[in-house]
């Protein structure tokens, strides 16, 4: 091997060395869905039904409901994933394991959305 083969393999293997996340990443991504999805629920709560006539208004209802969706839905994948590795040891069998995930999204989706 040349030396600027060598030189250009280790320049490429200190370029796609794994990176660790931050410790609290985890903890600040889910602190950040909560605030999307109560903002959203917020707005989606404060607008009048009788505003809604004019599709001009519309934008920021289907904006709200849009953001409120996604980040609810990452908000539960996140928390269920999280739970992933204990429930799979948990777990003696495939069916097991599938039923403990449905459980574990049913129960962060009422935790998210309580009223309804």
């Amino acid at each position: 091997m040349t030396s600027g083969a060598a030189h250009l393999e280790a320049l490429l293997r200190e370029a796609l060395s794994p990176v660790e996340p931050p410790a609290d990443l985890a903890q600040r991504l889910e602190l950040t869905l909560v605030n999307l999805t109560e903002l959203a629920q917020d707005e989606l709560e404060s607008w009048e039904l009788s505003a809604m006539r004019d599709p001009r208004n519309w934008a920021r209802p289907v904006a709200a409901a849009v953001i409120g969706t996604t980040a609810g839905t990452a908000l539960v994948l996140l928390r269920v994933r999280a739970r992933h590795r204990s429930r799979k040891a948990e777990s003696s069998s495939l069916r097991q394991l599938a039923e403990h995930t449905l459980h574990d999204i049913a129960e962060e989706t009422r935790r998210i959305l309580p009223d309804r």
